[in-house]
């Protein structure tokens, strides 16, 4: 018998593989259960290029679902000063902006300016991305079948430095709150 969870992982990977063939992209079959953590997932950067999660293996990351439009933008300030208070001891935060809710703008260039110049952001950044339903991006995917799908912007995701998804966080934590950066200097990699 086919579980509900069973059932979604096998669908998003369908889509997710059929989305690579169309646009022309060569990749290795991928069972469901074949993926384990967080590393097996590749992201597009928004200035272009893979952005493979891998990278980030033995480092705490926080991906977060992020709109330019949004009662929440302010939070890029937040998410800001995490990159900075905590990079160098091993967290990596990354922005995935995504239309989902109607309140991006359509191109990861206009994104890219609106964050640079607006808030100065300097952290990893990916391409526009589906975060919810048959269309999202095989992390989010992976990451709702196990905490939740994002209901809104601004929703983060607190990835352990062995790629295991730690915490899910909705659109009202702050980025700066005890209840996260509590969470976040208990999984940093020792200094």
């Amino acid at each position: 018998m086919i579980t509900r969870r069973l059932f979604l992982r096998r669908l998003f990977l369908g889509h997710f593989i059929a989305a690579a063939a169309l646009l022309g992209l060569s990749i290795a079959p991928v069972h469901a259960q074949d993926v384990k953590s967080a590393h097996d997932f590749t992201f597009e950067a928004i200035e272009g290029g893979p952005m493979p999660l891998s990278q980030y293996a033995g480092k705490a990351v926080l991906v977060v679902n992020t709109a330019s439009m949004c009662g929440y933008t302010h939070q890029y300030d937040g998410l800001q000063t995490l990159w900075e208070r905590y990079k160098d001891r091993g967290l990596v935060v990354i922005g995935a902006p995504s239309q989902d809710f109607r309140q991006e703008y359509g191109s990861a260039d206009k994104v890219k300016d609106f964050c640079e110049v607006n808030f100065g952001l300097n952290f990893p950044m990916t391409d526009l991305v589906h975060v919810k339903g048959a269309s999202a991006h095989p992390f989010f995917a992976w990451a709702a079948a196990q905490a939740g799908e994002p209901r809104w912007n601004f929703n983060k995701y607190l990835i352990a430095p062995d790629g295991s998804l730690l915490a899910h966080y909705n659109s009202s934590t702050k980025p700066l709150s005890q209840e996260l950066t509590s969470a976040i200097e208990a999984v940093l990699p020792s200094s």
